[in-house]
């Protein structure tokens, strides 16, 4: 079968995770690149204290390595939290990823011979820190200044047999590229969280304004309706002495009126409960996730026209007796259309001593599995639950059809994708 991939919010977030770690990455590899080359500078010394430089230079790269990796580490986890949440500011700078990055500069500016590669890599790893908005801008724009004037002020020392001039071009590239490059890069690993943190935003704004017109149309409903129950039942009060048949009537009207009111309100819930299918299942995979379990999500190409309806309610409750009295561990979430029926199957693992079908549903009533079985068997579908050797699975079959069209099941299987 052909494959496509769903993108549930959570295959969307870990995206959004996996792009600021490519950014970070790309950040180290440009510092080991630049350190590569100078390496070949300490390597091809003529001085007789080549070997020591050499070692120096080797500690100070690792240990610029490792301060920046774990400084990234930071910068990621500090992107998270709020202002208010995060260390004080003197605290981050002065922290020891900062100063084991500082320590490892001064060794390799001390084995290079030079001073503009040691300050560059400092100023790197003062990139590498959560500044209040515009201080990292304007804070490159000054260090690269001050770099491009210590390239003439500072030339190097170092003794190798090759042209200087060209060493110094390099060393001035490498210098005023390091903090300006990783700068750019984090501006855009931090406008990837940003835009990643407005689609969040987006979504509540939309859920919250969906809630709002529920309630306006909720209270629209329910205020005309209970405005005309209130004159009936007040004119059947009054009518109640002098014509007692009249006022059985407004009182058969008032009750009509309060059925009209609760199915109008029906309706009203029905037209707001109409989610997709997708997104049910996108739903109940994020909230199994949530609590820790392994979670496989398969989910056919057509599986829009599947009927929500009678689908939902079922994804629902599988999910709530996952939660309740599976064993933690892993569950898997499949809607495939076989033809002429849609198949949604839901297995997990159980946990000790729980046959996995004791109180599916007990406590919700009509909603657990006799419920599901009567719904499903009105419309000619099928209920099966079974257990065997440590697995629990219930699989629901309805009549179902799609529009003319390919016919083939599309899975988001790609464990990198849909498995966490």
């Amino acid at each position: 079968m052909a494959g496509v991939t769903t993108a549930p919010p959570t295959s969307l977030a870990r995206r959004v995770t996996a792009t600021a770690w490519y950014i970070g990455v790309s950040v180290v590899f440009l510092v080991a690149g630049a350190l590569l080359f100078w390496s070949l500078v300490v390597v091809f010394s003529s001085s007789d204290a080549a070997a020591p430089r050499a070692v120096g230079y080797v500690i100070g790269s690792l240990a610029v390595l490792s301060g920046l990796t774990v400084q990234l580490v930071a910068y990621h986890r500090d992107g998270r939290l709020g202002e208010a949440e995060r260390a004080p500011l003197q605290r981050r700078v002065f922290a020891w990823q900062p100063g084991l990055t500082a320590l490892g500069a001064v060794l390799i500016g001390v084995a290079t011979g030079s001073i503009l590669l040691g300050l560059s890599v400092v100023v790197t790893a003062l990139c590498v820190i959560r500044w209040p908005r515009g201080v990292r801008l304007w804070g490159v724009v000054l260090a690269t200044v001050a770099l491009v004037f210590g390239a003439f002020a500072m030339p190097m020392r170092i003794p190798i047999d090759v042209d200087t001039a060209q060493l110094e071009f390099a060393g001035l590239l490498f210098a005023v590229g390091l903090p300006s490059m990783t700068a750019l890069s984090l501006w855009s690993w931090d406008v990837v969280a940003e835009l990643d943190r407005a689609r969040t935003t987006e979504a509540r704004l939309a859920a919250t304004q969906e809630r709002l017109r529920l309630a306006a149309e909720l209270h629209d409903l329910q205020g005309h309706h209970l405005q005309v129950i209130a004159l009936q039942l007040e004119l059947a009060e009054r009518m109640l002495a002098r014509d007692p048949a009249a006022a059985g009537e407004q009182i058969r009207l008032a009750q009509a009126s309060v059925d009209e009111a609760r199915s109008g309100t029906r309706a009203l819930a029905g037209r707001f409960r109409g989610v997709p299918l997708p997104d049910e299942l996108a739903n109940a995979a994020d909230l199994l996730r949530a609590a820790g379990v392994d979670v496989r999500l398969d989910v056919a190409r057509e599986a829009g026209y599947a009927p929500a309806d009678l689908l939902g309610p079922v994804v629902r409750e599988v999910t709530t007796n996952i939660l309740k009295h599976g064993g933690g561990a892993w569950a898997q979430l499949r809607l495939e259309w076989i033809g002429a029926a849609w198949r949604l199957s839901a297995a997990n693992d159980t946990a000790a001593g729980d046959d996995g079908l004791r109180d599916l549903g007990a406590e919700s009533g009509s909603a657990g599995l006799a419920g599901i079985t009567h719904r499903v068997g009105a419309v000619g579908g099928s209920v099966r639950a079974d257990r065997a050797g440590g697995r629990f699975e219930v699989t629901v079959t309805v009549p179902g059809a799609v529009p003319a069209g390919p016919s083939e099941n599309a899975r988001s299987s790609v464990p990198g994708e849909e498995t966490r």
